[in-house]
Order: C-alpha cells, then sequence, then structure tokens
C-alpha cells in the first residue's frame, strides 16, 4: 500500500526545473500562464531572490496560473499539477524524492545548478531543465546534467530580457531547444504525453524486446552515424545508445525507431546532433579529490623520482575520452602543484582526445563558467585561471601543457611511452569485447611501472596477469612488467546478425568476404606498411601511424606536435621544404634519399608528402611517408660513391657541397629559431606584466559580480513591487469607487488627528474640500457643533472605543455623530473613522410611510 501511495504522491513524476534571475519573472509568468493544469507533472522554480527581504514571489505567479503554488518551507514530497517556489534566503535540492531546502552560500549564487544537478541524479530521463531571462552564468552546468541523464533542455529565444545566462547554455552545446516561454509551455506539455517519459524506469524484459524487434532499425541508424560521422557505434552498450536516442525522438515528436531512421537519413544535422548526445559524459574539475590527492602524495612524487636528474626526462600522460578538458587540466595543475620550483626541470605533455570535434574545441580554448568556482579553491583559481566577462580561462602557462585531438579509442592507435592513463568513466559504456581490446592497448602505451586510473565502476576485468591493483578505493592500477598479448580486432558491424545468432544463415559470402578482406589489409599494412603521419595544414600531428621512432624524436622544452620540431634535426630542411611544394601545388611531393642519423648510424630515408581531403569536410590533411631505403653505414660517415673516376669524384665533391649546403641552411634555420626564442621570452615578460594588469582586473571583475549579483536581486525585488504597485492601485481605484457612492459623511483622520481622506458627502458637514486632505482638523470649519470633537477622537484613539453622540449642523438638521477607530491590516490603530448618520432624514421617511 505504501509504494502505490508514494507513486500517487508523485515520487515517481517527471520533474521540471525552471531557473531564471533578472527578468525571469515575467518569463515564468508567462510559461505557467500557458501549462496546462493537469500535466501529471511537478513544476520547481528556482530564482535570484533577495536574501534580506521576504518575497512575494508565490501569491504573483498564483495568478498566472490555476494549479497550485507553494512557497517551500520545509521538506516536501513533490506533487504532481503542483509549483514550488524556493524561498529568498534558501536553495532548494532534491533528494531521496524530496524538496529539500540547503542553507544558501554568500560566496556565489548557483542555486540554479545546485537544483539541476540534484534533479538529473534523482530523476534522469524524467528529468526536465528550462532556463529564463537572467546575467551570468548560473544553469548552464545544470542543463549539462539533466542532458547527460538523458533529460529534456530548454532555454528562452532572444525574447530574454536579460539574455546571458540563456545563451551561456545554448552556446556550450547542453540545449535541446531554444523558444519563447510560451512555446516551451506547449512542448513541455507535448513531452509529458510522450512514451519516453511515461514508460517505467527500469523494465529489462520490455527494453530487451523492443531491441530485439528494433534490430535492423538501430541498425541503419548506426550506419548513418558511421557513414557521415566515421564512428561504428554497433559494439557499444545498447542500453544507454538506445535511451540516449529514445530521448532525441521525444525532442522531435517521434515515437518508433524506424521513423526515426528514416528521420535520420534525410537530415545530416541530426546525425551530429545525436552523435554529440551520445558523447555527453558529465565531467568537472577535480572529480573524486580523494583520488587527486592520492596522486599528489604517492602516485606523480613515484613517477617524478622515477625519472631522476635527466636532463631529458619526460612525463606523458593520457586521457583518453576528455570530453570538455576538466580531468586534463585537472592533472596538468597537480603535476604543477607536485613540481613546484622544479617544473623547468621536467618536460611534461598530457593528451587528451575524444570522438567529438565540439568538445575538442571547447577544451583547446580552456574557457569555462563560473560555477568552477564550487569544485576549485580560490587560491587554484587566482593561480591558474584568468577571469573575463564572468568566465574563466586556464591560462597559457597550463595549456601549454596539453595537447588535445579526435581520436577513436577503439579504432585509432594509442600513444606511446606513457607514465599515466586516466581513463575514468569511459569503459562502462563499451561491450565486453571493446573492453577486451582496450586494456591490452593500455598496457602496450604505459611505460614499465606506469599507472593506470579507471572508474569507480570499472575494471581490468580477465587481465589481471597485465595490471596490479595498487589502490583499491581509487582504482589506481601499475604496469606489470609482462609481454603485451595480440590485441582483440575490433567488431565489425552487420545489422541484426551482430545481435542474433539465428540469423547467421542470412549472412552472404560477399560480407565474410569482405571481413577477411579487412582483416588482411590490416595485417599487411601492421607488418610491411612504411612509417607515416597525418598532418594539418599548420604542420600539428594528429595521428601516427606505424614505427615512426627513427624518424621523430621529442626534443627537450615545451609538449609540441609539430612535425619540425619532432623530427630529427638532418631531416628538417628537406621535410620543410617537401610539405611546402605540397602545399603549394596540392599534388603529391617527394624527397629522395634524405639523410637520418640513428643509434650513431646514418641512414637514407625517402620522404614523400600526400595531400587528401575526407568526405563531408572540406579541411585539408596531409599524409607524411617515410621510407627507409638502405641499410646504415659506419657512425658519423656518408655513403660513398665508388670507383676513382673523375666523374665519380665530382660526383662526391658534389654530395659534400650538397651535406655542406643543408648544414648551412640547418645553422641558418637554428638561428632563426634562437631568434624565435628570444622574442619568446620577451613575450614571456610582457605576459607576466600581464598577468599583474589581469589581476587588478580580476579583483575589479568581482566587484562587478557582486554588483551585478545584487542589481539581479534587486531587479526581481523591483519587479515584485511593480506588481504590488499594480495591485495598491487597483484597490484604491475600488475605494475611491466606493467612497464616492456612499452618500454619507465620512472622515478619516491618523494619529495626529490629519485629514487622510474624506467622503464627497462630508464636503458639506465638514466644509472640507479636496485641497484639504493632509491637513489637521482644528484648521477646519465644520458646520457642525462639536467643540469637543477633538477630545472625542483622542479618547477613541487612546481606549480604542466607539463613541457616539446627537448633534445639529448650523442648518438645524439632527445627525448621530459616530467615532471608530482605524484598524490597519495588522491589527494596529492608526487613527480614526467620524461617520455622520442623518436622523432628520430617517425620521421624514418614517412619517411618510406611516401617512402612505
Amino acid at each position: 500500500m505504501r509504494g502505490s501511495s508514494e507513486k500517487a504522491d508523485g515520487l515517481l513524476c517527471p520533474i521540471v526545473g525552471v531557473g531564471g534571475s533578472a527578468g525571469g519573472f515575467e518569463a515564468a509568468m508567462e510559461l505557467l500562464r500557458d501549462l496546462p493544469a493537469k500535466s501529471e507533472m511537478a513544476f520547481v522554480i528556482v530564482q535570484h531572490l533577495d536574501p534580506h527581504h521576504g518575497s512575494q514571489l508565490a501569491k504573483l505567479l498564483g495568478k498566472a496560473t490555476t494549479m497550485p503554488v507553494m512557497e517551500l518551507t520545509e521538506t516536501v514530497r513533490p506533487r504532481p499539477n503542483t509549483v514550488y517556489i524556493q524561498p529568498p534566503n534558501k536553495c532548494v535540492v532534491l533528494k531521496g524524492g524530496a524538496l529539500k531546502l540547503i542553507r544558501r552560500t554568500e560566496k556565489l549564487n548557483l542555486a540554479i545548478d545546485q537544483f539541476f544537478e540534484s534533479l538529473a541524479e534523482e530523476r534522469g530521463a524524467r528529468a526536465i531543465g528550462i532556463l529564463l531571462s537572467g546575467t551570468g552564468s548560473d544553469g548552464t552546468a545544470g542543463l549539462r546534467a539533466i542532458k547527460a541523464a538523458d533529460g529534456i533542455t530548454f532555454a528562452q529565444d532572444a525574447s530574454a530580457k536579460f539574455d546571458a545566462m540563456p545563451q551561456s547554455a545554448i552556446r556550450s552545446g547542453f540545449v535541446d531547444l531554444v523558444l519563447p516561454p510560451s512555446e516551451i509551455a506547449r512542448e513541455v506539455q507535448r513531452i509529458a504525453d510522450h512514451p519516453y517519459l511515461r514508460r517505467p524506469l527500469s523494465d529489462g524484459a520490455e527494453t530487451e524486446r523492443l531491441n530485439y524487434q528494433a534490430a535492423n532499425d538501430l541498425g541503419r541508424i548506426f550506419l548513418s552515424l558511421k557513414k557521415q560521422m566515421g564512428v561504428d557505434f554497433s559494439a557499444y552498450k545498447e542500453t544507454t545508445l538506445t535511451r540516449r536516442i529514445q530521448r532525441r525522438m521525444a525532442v522531435h515528436r517521434i515515437e518508433k525507431l524506424g521513423q526515426y531512421a528514416r528521420f535520420l537519413r534525410e537530415n545530416k544535422k541530426e546525425i551530429e546532433a545525436l552523435f554529440d548526445d551520445l558523447l555527453i559524459n558529465v565531467t568537472r574539475f577535480f572529480r573524486d579529490e580523494r583520488m587527486f590527492r592520492a596522486l599528489r602524495k604517492r602516485f606523480l612524487p613515484a613517477l617524478i623520482k622515477s625519472k631522476g636528474r635527466n636532463r631529458a626526462a619526460q612525463l606523458r600522460l593520457w586521457v583518453p575520452g576528455c570530453a570538455t578538458g576538466e580531468e586534463v587540466y585537472s592533472l596538468a595543475i597537480c603535476i604543477l602543484e607536485t613540481l613546484g620550483r622544479r617544473v623547468s626541470k621536467m618536460a611534461i605533455q598530457i593528451f587528451g582526445t575524444d570522438l567529438s570535434d565540439s568538445t575538442i574545441e571547447h577544451a583547446r580554448t580552456g574557457i569555462y563558467s563560473s560555477a568552477i568556482e564550487k569544485d576549485i579553491s580560490r587560491t587554484r583559481l587566482k593561480r591558474f585561471f584568468s577571469k573575463r566577462d564572468g568566465m574563466y580561462q586556464i591560462k597559457r602557462s597550463v595549456r601549454d601543457l596539453c595537447t588535445f585531438a579526435r581520436q577513436n579509442l577503439t579504432a585509432d592507435p594509442p600513444f606511446s611511452r606513457l607514465d599515466l592513463i586516466s581513463c575514468r568513466n569511459v569503459l562502462i559504456y563499451l561491450s565486453p569485447l571493446l573492453h577486451k581490446q582496450c586494456i591490452p592497448q593500455f598496457h602496450y602505451a604505459l611505460n614499465p611501472g606506469g599507472y593506470l586510473i579507471l572508474g569507480p565502476a570499472e575494471s581490468v576485468g580477465g587481465f589481471d596477469e597485465l595490471f596490479e591493483l595498487v589502490d583499491r578505493r581509487n582504482k589506481i592500477y601499475a604496469k606489470k612488467n609482462v609481454p603485451t598479448p595480440h590485441p582483440v580486432d575490433p567488431v565489425v558491424y552487420r545489422g541484426f546478425e551482430a545481435r542474433h545468432p539465428d540469423a547467421r544463415a542470412l549472412a552472404s559470402d560477399g560480407i565474410a568476404a569482405g571481413q577477411l578482406q579487412q582483416i588482411a589489409d590490416r595485417i599487411m599494412l601492421s607488418a610491411y606498411a612504411p612509417a607515416a603521419v597525418v598532418i594539418d595544414r599548420e604542420i600539428r600531428v594528429q595521428q601516427f601511424r606505424g614505427r615512426t621512432d627513427l624518424f621523430l624524436e621529442h626534443t627537450p622544452g615545451p609538449a609540441t606536435l609539430n612535425l619540425l620540431q619532432l623530427v630529427r634535426p638532418t631531416m628538417v630542411a628537406d621535410l620543410r621544404n617537401t610539405i611546402h611544394r605540397a602545399l603549394k601545388t596540392d599534388k603529391p611531393a617527394r624527397k629522395e634519399r634524405t639523410l637520418v642519423k640513428y643509434d650513431g648510424k646514418m641512414r637514407e630515408v625517402n620522404i614523400e608528402v600526400v595531400p587528401f581531403k575526407v568526405l563531408a569536410s572540406d579541411k585539408s590533411w596531409l599524409l607524411v611517408i617515410f621510407d627507409e631505403t638502405t641499410k646504415g653505414t659506419r657512425p658519423g660517415k656518408l655513403p660513398q660513391a665508388l670507383g676513382k673516376t673523375a666523374g665519380q669524384r665530382e660526383i662526391t665533391a658534389l654530395h659534400r657541397e650538397l651535406a655542406a649546403s643543408r648544414e648551412s641552411l640547418q645553422a641558418v634555420i637554428e638561428e632563426q629559431e634562437s631568434t624565435n626564442e628570444e622574442l619568446k621570452s620577451a613575450n614571456e615578460e610582457i605576459e607576466s606584466s600581464n598577468e599583474e594588469l589581469q589581476s587588478s582586473n580580476e579583483e575589479l571583475e568581482t566587484a562587478k559580480e557582486e554588483l551585478q549579483s545584487t542589481n539581479e536581486e534587486l531587479t526581481t525585488l523591483n519587479e515584485e513591487l511593480s506588481n504590488r504597485n499594480f495591485e495598491m492601485m487597483q484597490i484604491n481605484s475600488d475605494l475611491n469607487n466606493l467612497l464616492a457612492s456612499i452618500q454619507m459623511p465620512i472622515v478619516m483622520v491618523d494619529n495626529t488627528l490629519t485629514v487622510r481622506r474624506a467622503t464627497p458627502a462630508a464636503r458639506h458637514a465638514f466644509n472640507i474640500l479636496q485641497t484639504d486632505i493632509g491637513r489637521p482638523l482644528r484648521e477646519l470649519r465644520p458646520n457642525i457643533d462639536v467643540p469637543d470633537l477633538e477630545q472625542i477622537l483622542r479618547e477613541v484613539i487612546q481606549t480604542v472605543g466607539t463613541r457616539e453622540r446627537k448633534i445639529i449642523d448650523n442648518d438645524g438638521h439632527e445627525y448621530s455623530l459616530r467615532v471608530r477607530p482605524y484598524r490597519t491590516a495588522d491589527n494596529r490603530i492608526d487613527g480614526a473613522v467620524i461617520t455622520l448618520v442623518d436622523i432628520d432624514g430617517k425620521k421624514q421617511r418614517r412619517r411618510n410611510k406611516v401617512k402612505a
């Protein structure tokens, strides 16, 4: 019985979070005005309010909807078709199925993010987030959490009175629909009726049945993704993929998977949106602070100590599935804090990779909303971040240590010679087959004694012989010094057959032959193809192919992927010229018999640069191929020409002159690079001065934010006051009309016996004009004879009693004078009310009745 009552109370009902700041009151009114009274959803409105004043927000918003609107004063379980308002001096979170009030921190007003994140954690796919008008960036991180939990997100469009808050969320890419409040209300109602929100939260049998029926439709969806985005999702975990596909269907009002598969084929933008949705992952700076403390105290010092005092020491880390880069920069900050003053004595390279180009671009810029203040200490913010326009950017000194690139963890080769890999909460999205493929790759990529960090719900599975668990609590593994097993080939998607063994008979011989050819090609390329790298037009390496250690080496200094700084010195001039020719002509360029010194021997290498483009992209790429042509000769010797004829000697001399010219050119290049270093040093000094100015600017920014926050609260308060003034004007008009319609002399005075209001009928009896309002009563010359009127008024005010007597005016009319105390709404005595009742008129009417 208890479970059914909880469901009836709305424990499992969808909850809509509505966040707003300056200008958000009017938008919330418009939203509620168009919402139906019976949507079977609960609504929680979180508004930036002045914490030092009471709020009339619940009363004012209650006029826009027939749903009950209540301000939260205690812990309550949300009920459907009810609107809940956050109080001005508290923050609200959803915890354990109930709305709970927590203390508001004065440091930063992030009430919207706090509620949205708790809503995402509690309701998941049944969470809906709406961000309305406001300044700042509160709400952006919250919408990201809701979208990552498979909820639906909205933001107000250009109709927002203040668009900074919704625009911050829109730019971040975490908003599904951008609409005015009235249309948001209609979309919320439509989504409320969609099967995505009304299905049971966990129904494994039903999900399995739907997946079995929709295998071919899923296959078509995965094929569309692979053709346009180049990523095969068929071997990823289906539960997560299916849930996020159904979320996109709810956004587009589609209920059947087959319809959505057809919709994808006709809409390339939706393919990109689905791709981004499938890759969304919640991340933040220093996620799991306990793990980062363990790194700083134990594992990073051990890695640094193992490097010794070697001047060419390098510390190399890799973060697969880095999303928007918070994990990468957190590791960089930890390393800098651990090294302290020794940071200049070690080269640091941290690689962050992800499938999404948009998140990689976000990570490269290193710009984040002010919501990071709750995860990063004030000391770290000051040291490692620059603040601009309410946002934080990672300083250049930290960004220079980090390299971001697009990489498919399940298809592309891993990085090599790594000291640490942080792959947290990535493997949980992969199938067991891909899991078995990735763990050996990590083992191969790590140096002996290197560390692998996994998420709380992840493990190395059946590869205990490759890794030793050295920190069970933080899931940190150390590489064992054993040979890496042959990696498992990634699965090739075969649609319905991949999911149902009974359908294998449907596979044609052509498909099997195609698979054999792919495997054979892979073996041939890995065993016999020459080493190569893929670079962009800025000569940055995007991919390493084959064994490139003969031709490339990382030089001491800042981390870089510039090919000209990675290639061995003797090859720089020829490689530069070959790349230049290929870029200039947009055709393959080749340079033969370039010399390279490796392991004390001189070798000859052919360099070929081939420009190419990828389908559905206008960007140009270059494939640089290194093909070794001869075996090594004696150390320090160039290849010698055979024979002693004059022609042969001349050729030998020309070869030597050519080698000398190359050396001279290399010297010029080195001088140029030295000049560049000097310019860079001068630039660093300028940057240092700029940082000092930036520090002053940050202080001003902080003061500006405080004023902005206060201004937001005052704006909201002003909106409430404006509405209350409007109400007072209506009440005042009603009172004036009421008094004007009463044919009875009435005068109201305050505690000082000053006239505050009088009816038109009182003008003759008391001789009061409209201009007499605000004058003391004793200055008037009434037409009635009451010499002790002031004394009567003071007695009434002091005793809170009532006085009545008969009086006669100057014309001989008889009246009944009644004096009552004037009571305010809070039951306070603030003057008296004088009323005259015409007794002569009553007597005359009585006589007329008797005669009749």
